[in-house]
């Protein structure tokens, strides 16, 4: 008698942007233990050299592609190297991200790179990658949201994440039956250089790698991890004013150091 072994998911050829650190290169570890072709993306070019020798010395399989994500130029440069080299683009994960880290985001001198780097950017690379992804009828877009995108705590950054997922929700549904796909990974707080001033209990990075990872294997819809925020905007929807007074009273103390 024998058995059929399940069938394994291909190795896919994926630009993952906000590479360097945190998230990104968390989940660029975890795509290259499971031999997936990286193109990673991001401005610290030193940083980001280094991990594509960690994942692969010879070059082959991990390239590096130095780029920030608010030009336009190297938007679509990072795609046109990307399909030069390996010839396509499998997955594209919208990963970089920033946020106002201390005072108030109207007191900053330049609170809009939020918006141009956390919506812009994503939604300007699915556009330069979509057109070979819809003529092959493959792809698949996961875009890096944050449960801020369901329960606001912070104007601009929210705005950047509220944005997001209607853009991922909405492109999801535009391009159904055309076998290309979208998943939206909203993570909680995690730890990374964005979170690193919060005074509060935060998983590591890999559990946002792992989830990305898994909607490759088998897409969904929307995912929030990890699974207790699922809660946090479960409840900030039915019983706002709780989420209010756990706002004012915890979070803008313990993240982002506000006085009141």
């Amino acid at each position: 008698m024998t058995t059929t072994q399940p069938k394994q998911a291909l190795p896919s050829v994926v630009v993952l942007t906000g590479a360097s650190s945190g998230i990104g290169r968390a989940t660029a570890r975890e795509l290259a233990s499971r031999g997936h072709t990286l193109v990673l993306a991001a401005r610290r070019a030193d940083q980001l050299m280094q991990l594509a020798l960690e994942l692969d010395a010879s070059g082959k399989r991990v390239i590096a592609v130095p780029t920030d994500v608010t030009s336009p130029d190297a938007r679509r440069y990072l795609i046109e190297v990307a399909c030069g080299h390996f010839g396509r683009i499998d997955v594209l994960i919208n990963n970089a991200g920033v946020t106002v880290e201390q005072g108030w985001w109207w007191d900053d001198p330049d609170p809009m790179r939020v918006l141009r780097v956390n919506l812009e950017a994503p939604i300007e690379l699915t556009r330069l990658a979509l057109p070979d992804m819809r003529a092959r009828g493959a792809g698949h877009i996961i875009n890096i949201g944050s449960v801020a995108g369901r329960a606001a705590t912070n104007g601009i950054y929210s705005a950047s994440k509220f944005g997001l997922r209607g853009f991922s929700l909405g492109l999801r549904r535009e391009l159904l039956g055309t076998g290309v796909n979208v998943s939206l990974i909203a993570p909680g707080f995690v730890q990374s250089e964005m979170t690193a001033s919060a005074r509060l209990p935060m998983p590591g990075p890999e559990v946002v790698a792992r989830a990305v990872a898994a909607v490759m294997d088998r897409p969904q819809r929307e995912v929030i991890v990890p699974g207790a925020y699922r809660a946090v905007a479960l409840l900030d929807a039915a019983l706002p004013g709780v989420g209010d007074l756990l706002v004012r009273r915890v979070l803008i103390r313990r993240r982002y150091n506000h006085p009141n």
